[in-house]
């Protein structure tokens, strides 16, 4: 299938994130894409809780979701839209979204961001996402016609355990939708991807914010796609632009016939701490 990669550097303003979201899906379906993927938190991305919060609507009345959808079902395009900052009734925080997104305008799945990124890194930057949303609780996956994907969120990539849940589910195809910082990106952002393809012989996607953003942040950029052996198929460096590659499934059980890691797996005690 032919994927499109849709790399951005969102602002805070949903209004504006739309519009050029919407311009580069009809660029991705013009160039033949099946399924395009966007990065996390493509519809606004700001740091500043109170503003986001004052901003953040629910997923019915979110602008940016209903213009996806239209953009979708209009190109016959699947989308996954890496995430969304959205309200939730009655609730005190915000959720971190994604959702799968069909060629007619459907919504197929939902993915709720399960690892906050609660950091303090050496290069003085501090993030509080605990303090904005609240954490998802369950794996999620979707169906498409051409794999099984599986569903993450940039900080969950941590966290193997989770792709190891989703692969024993049935995953072909990881997506990490990413807003990763310029300094974690430099030092661990392809290692870490190149990492969850390997290790259960799948292919990653991972659509990534770049450059100076609005809110005062860097991202890494560098969205990627990956192969089943850990070879990098695409990396889009730090331009905001549109990338197309083609995934081809039939790598996924020639490198799981060679290395059949998922089949090995095994269950085991934990260590006994000493008393």
């Amino acid at each position: 299938m032919r994927a499109a990669i849709i790399q951005t550097t969102s602002g805070i303003d949903p209004a504006a994130n739309v519009h050029d979201l919407v311009q580069a899906l009809a660029k991705a379906a013009g160039e033949g894409a099946e399924m395009a993927f966007t990065p996390e938190m493509c519809g606004m991305l700001d740091g500043k809780t109170a503003r986001i919060r004052e901003k953040a609507v629910t997923e019915a009345d979110d602008p940016v979701l209903a213009a996806v959808r239209q953009a979708a079902a209009s190109h016959g395009l699947w989308v996954h839209l890496g995430s969304l900052a959205l309200k939730e009734e009655g609730a005190d925080r915000l959720v971190n979204r994604g959702f799968v997104i069909d060629a007619d305008g459907e919504i197929r799945a939902r993915y709720d961001k399960i690892h906050l990124f609660d950091v303090d890194l050496p290069s003085g930057e501090r993030y509080r996402e605990s303090a904005t949303y609240r954490a998802g609780e369950r794996a999620d996956m979707a169906e498409t016609p051409w794999f099984r994907m599986g569903m993450s969120i940039c900080y969950d990539v941590r966290f193997a355990g989770l792709y190891q849940q989703l692969t024993d589910a049935g995953a072909t195809l990881l997506s990490v939708p990413a807003a990763f910082t310029a300094t974690t990106g430099e030092a661990h952002w392809h290692v870490l991807l190149r990492a969850r393809a390997i290790e259960a012989g799948v292919f990653v996607v991972a659509a990534a914010q770049t450059g100076r953003h609005e809110d005062g942040r860097s991202t890494y950029g560098h969205s990627l796609v990956i192969d089943p052996w850990g070879e990098v198929l695409l990396d889009m460096g730090t331009e905001p632009g549109v990338a197309l590659c083609e995934i081809d499934m039939a790598q996924v059980e020639d490198v799981r016939g060679r290395v059949p890691a998922i089949r090995h797996r095994r269950r085991f005690s934990a260590p006994v701490q000493d008393r």
